[in-house]
C-alpha cells in the first residue's frame, strides 16, 4: 500500500477528521492581487461546522495535461476506492510539476480522504509557489475545517501567515494571535500539541508581551501533553528571566507583592525591635522607596508563584500519569486506509471507556452537593482560572469529544466507533450526533452499509421520514440490488403506513431480480407474504409465487411457502388445492428429502381436514408410495415409531411399556437442507427468509416445526 504524503507523520494528530468540532469558515471577503501579501484573508477558522468541506473549483478544464494523466485519473476514478491508484496520480503529477494536473487530483483525493493532513499541506505549498497566497490559505482553512485537531496543519498555516503578511500594519498582530486561540482552541487538548503551544509562547515572547506568553503558560500547565514537564521548566526559565511585574497580571502580582511584603515586616519585626533598641537616639529606621522591589522581595514574590504553579503541576501530572498507558499504546494514531490490528482496537475502546468514566465521576461529584446542583453544567465545563491556587485539570465533555475525534482519526474507516460517537451525542444533541452521521456516510463510510442503516434507524426514531428515506434510497443506489437496504425500505414504508409504496418497493425488486433466479424467490416469497398477511389478499399472494416457480421450478423454498399459504386458508376449501400444491412439487426437480417433506404435511392436512376416508387412504398410500421411490421403505421414517413387525417379535408387555413411555416423534426423513419460514407464519420470530440476516444465514430444519404427532400405524391404517 502505497503511504505518499503520509511522511513525517507524528501522533499528533495530523490526519485528523472533520466533526463536531469542525471549524467553521466563513466566505471570504474580497482580497487584493492575489500574488500580494494580502493583509485581508479568507475569514479564520473559529467554530464548529458540522457540514461537508466544499473544495475548491479548478479552472483548469482547457489546459493540456501530461501524457500519463488519463490513464491514471481513470483509474483512480474507476476504482476510487484504491488508494495506492490515487498515489501513483499523484506522485506522478508532482512529479511532471505540473500545476494544472497537481490541482486537480489533489482537490479529488482529499474529497475522498480528506485525514490526510500532509496532502492539504502539499496542496497550500503549490499554490504559494505560484505565488496564489489567498488560495493558499483557503487550502488550509479547507483543511482545518476538516481535520481540526490538526496540530501540523495549524503550524502550516500559522507559518504561511507570518511569512505573507505585513507585520507592520496594525491588523497583522491581532490576526496571528486570533488563528493561535482558534488553533489552541481545538487542537490544544490533543495530546501531542506540545508544539502548537510552544510556538504560540515563543511568538508572544517575540512580541515582547511577556505577559501574554506567561498567560499562554499557565494554560498549558493545566493540558495533558506528552511534554507536560518540559512546559513547566519552561515556565521557570521565564519567570526567572523577567521581573516578577513584567509577566505576571496586574492582579496577581499586587497579590503576591503584598502578601511578601507582609510576611517580610513578620520576619523583621523581632529583628527590627533590637535593632531600634541599638540605634543611636534620634535616629529613625531607613526608608524604603515606595514602588520599588527590592531583590529579596522579587525572590520571594518568584517562590509564591512558583508554589502556586506547582500544584497545578502536580495534579496535571497525576492526571498524564492516568492517561499515559493509553497513549503508549496507541502506535498509529494518523489516518491510514490499512486495517488496524485488534490490539489497537481496543486499546481505543478502552481509553474512551476511562475517559466517560471519569467524566460520569466527576459529574456524579459535582451534584452530591445541593448547593452545587444549579451550577452543575457551570462546573462540569468550565476552565479553572489561571494561576489560580488548586486549580485541576477538568473532566468536560470536550475532552470526551477530542478523544473521540483522535480516534476517529486513526478509525476512521471502523464503523463501530462512528456508531459510538453517535449514540454518546445523541443524548446532548440531535444535530450534533446528525452531523457525524453525515460525516461518516457521506465522506468515510460510502460504502459500509450498516452505518447508513442506523443513520435511517436514527432519523425515524427522531421522527425525521423524509431524511431516513433519503439515507436509504441513496444507500441503495450506491449498493444496488443489496437486499436488507430493499427491505429496510419496505419495513420504513409499510410503519409510516405506505402499504402501496412497500408493495411498490417489493414489486420492483421482483422485477429487478428475474435474472437471478434466487433473489428473484427471495424478493417473491418477501412480497406474498405482505399481501397475505397485511394486504389480506391470499389470492394474489398465490399468484406471486406461483410466478416465482415458473422461473425457479426447483426452489423447495417457493414449493414451501406456497403449500403453507394454501394450508393456511379456509381448510374446507383448500383440500384440492393443498393435493395440487403437493403433487407440482413432487413433478419439480426438488431434493428427495424436500419431496418426502410437502408429502408428509399434505398427508397431515388431509388427515386433519379431509371430509372423507377415502380421500385420507388415498393420500396415504401415495406418501408411501413416495417413501418407497426415494429409499424410504421403513414405517418408522413415516410415523416414528418401531417397526410393527419388530414390535411383535418382541414382548407384547415391554413393547406397549415402550410405547408408553416414549412420545412419537418426528418422522426419520434425512434433511440437509433447511427450509425457510412460510408464507403464513410468524416469519419475525424465526430465521430464513423472515429477517434481514436470513440471505446470508438459515436455520435448521428443527425449527420448521412439522412434527407428525399422531401414530398412523398404532390400529388406524392396516398394514400394507
Amino acid at each position: 500500500m502505497a503511504a505518499e504524503g503520509f511522511q513525517d507523520m507524528s501522533g499528533n494528530g495530523e490526519l485528523d477528521e472533520s466533526s463536531a468540532h469542525e471549524v467553521h469558515v466563513s466566505p471570504p471577503t474580497e482580497m487584493p492581487e492575489e500574488n500580494s501579501s494580502a493583509t485581508e484573508a479568507p475569514t479564520e477558522p473559529t467554530c464548529p461546522e458540522p457540514d461537508p468541506f466544499p473544495m475548491p473549483q479548478a479552472a483548469e478544464d482547457d489546459v493540456e495535461m501530461p501524457a500519463d494523466f488519463e490513464r491514471l485519473w481513470k483509474a483512480a476514478s474507476d476504482n476510487p476506492q484504491d488508494f495506492t491508484s490515487w498515489t501513483d496520480l499523484l506522485q506522478y503529477c508532482e512529479q511532471e510539476s505540473h500545476v494544472a494536473a497537481s490541482r486537480r487530483a489533489l482537490e479529488a483525493f482529499l474529497a475522498r480522504y480528506p485525514l490526510c493532513y500532509g496532502y492539504w499541506k502539499k496542496f497550500a505549498d503549490l499554490e504559494r509557489r505560484e505565488g496564489l497566497n489567498i488560495k493558499a490559505e483557503e487550502v488550509c482553512i479547507q483543511g482545518l475545517r476538516v481535520i481540526p485537531l490538526s496540530v501540523d496543519l495549524w503550524i502550516h498555516y500559522i507559518n504561511l501567515l507570518l511569512g505573507t503578511l505585513d507585520m507592520n500594519l496594525p491588523e497583522s498582530h491581532p490576526r496571528i494571535r486570533s488563528v493561535f486561540e482558534n488553533a489552541v482552541q481545538a487542537a490544544g487538548l490533543d495530546f501531542h500539541s506540545d508544539r502548537l503551544w510552544d510556538l504560540y509562547v515563543e511568538w508572544e515572547k517575540e512580541q515582547g508581551n511577556m505577559r501574554n506568553a506567561t498567560a499562554v503558560l499557565d494554560r498549558v500547565l493545566k493540558v495533558p501533553t506528552q511534554l507536560y514537564n518540559t512546559h513547566y521548566e519552561k515556565f521557570k526559565e521565564h519567570l526567572n528571566s523577567h521581573e516578577p511585574k513584567e509577566v505576571l497580571s496586574p492582579e496577581e502580582y499586587e497579590e503576591l507583592r503584598l502578601l511578601c511584603r507582609q510576611s517580610q515586616k513578620a520576619e523583621r519585626a523581632e529583628q527590627a525591635q533590637e535593632e531600634e533598641q541599638e540605634r543611636p537616639p534620634g535616629e529613625e529606621e531607613p526608608a524604603t522607596p515606595d514602588g520599588v522591589d527590592t531583590e529579596e522581595l522579587k525572590q520571594k514574590i518568584r517562590e509564591q508563584v512558583l508554589i502556586r504553579r506547582d500544584k497545578v503541576y502536580q495534579h496535571n501530572e497525576g492526571e498524564v500519569r492516568n492517561r499515559w498507558h493509553f497513549e503508549d499504546a496507541i502506535k498509529r494514531p494518523y489516518f491510514h486506509v490499512k486495517p488496524l490490528d485488534r490490539l489497537q482496537l481496543r486499546t481505543w475502546h478502552s481509553y474512551l471507556d476511562w475517559e466517560i468514566s471519569e467524566l460520569n465521576r466527576d459529574t456524579k461529584e459535582t451534584i452530591k452537593d445541593p448547593n452545587q446542583a444549579a451550577t452543575e453544567e457551570t462546573e462540569v465545563t468550565a476552565q479553572p482560572q489561571e494561576g489560580s491556587e488548586g486549580a485541576t485539570v477538568v473532566h468536560d465533555d470536550h475532552r470526551v469529544r477530542i478523544l473521540f475525534e483522535r480516534c476517529l482519526i486513526a478509525c476512521a474507516l471502523y464503523e463501530e466507533f462512528w456508531t459510538r460517537y453517535t449514540r454518546y451525542l445523541e443524548s446532548q444533541s440531535v444535530d450534533e450526533a446528525r452531523a457525524v452521521f453525515r460525516r461518516a456516510c457521506e465522506i468515510h463510510l460510502t460504502h459500509k452499509p450498516n452505518i447508513h442503516l442506523h443513520w435511517a434507524t436514527f432519523e425515524e426514531r427522531h421522527g425525521d421520514l423524509n431524511e431516513a428515506r433519503r439515507v436509504l434510497d441513496a444507500l441503495d443506489k450506491t449498493l444496488p440490488r443489496l437486499a436488507v437496504v430493499v427491505l429496510r425500505r419496505v419495513a420504513l414504508e409499510r410503519r409510516a403506513g405506505q402499504l402501496d409504496q412497500s408493495e411498490a418497493l417489493l414489486q420492483a425488486a421482483v422485477a429487478e431480480s428475474k435474472e437471478r433466479p434466487t433473489l428473484h424467490a427471495f424478493y417473491s416469497i418477501k412480497l406474498a407474504r405482505l399481501l397475505l398477511k397485511l394486504g389480506r389478499n391470499p389470492s394474489r399472494a398465490r399468484r406471486v409465487l406461483q410466478e416465482a416457480l415458473e422461473i425457479s421450478p426447483d426452489n423447495d423454498k417457493l414449493h414451501l411457502n406456497l403449500l403453507e399459504l394454501e394450508v393456511s386458508e379456509d381448510p374446507w376449501a383448500s383440500v384440492e388445492a393443498v393435493q395440487e400444491c403437493v403433487t407440482r412439487a413432487l413433478a419439480a426437480p426438488l431434493a428427495s428429502h424436500t419431496k418426502i417433506l410437502l408429502s408428509q404435511r399434505g398427508l397431515q392436512f388431509a388427515e386433519d381436514y379431509s371430509s372423507s376416508i377415502q380421500s385420507v387412504l388415498s393420500v396415504y398410500e401415495e406418501h408411501q408410495k413416495l417413501l418407497k421411490e426415494l429409499g424410504g421403505t421403513k414405517r418408522e421414517a413415516e410415523n416414528g415409531d418401531e417397526d410393527p413387525e419388530k414390535l411383535n417379535k418382541g414382548d407384547d408387555n415391554s413393547a406397549v411399556a415402550a410405547s408408553e413411555q416414549t412420545p412419537p416423534t418426528v418422522p426419520h426423513v434425512p434433511i440437509t437442507t433447511p427450509p425457510p419460514p412460510v408464507v403464513g407464519a410468524d416469519m419475525s420470530t424465526q430465521g430464513g427468509y423472515g429477517a434481514y440476516s436470513s440471505w446470508y444465514q438459515q436455520p435448521q430444519y428443527s425449527s420448521y416445526g412439522y412434527q407428525n404427532t399422531w401414530n398412523y400405524n398404532q390400529g388406524y391404517y392396516p398394514p400394507s
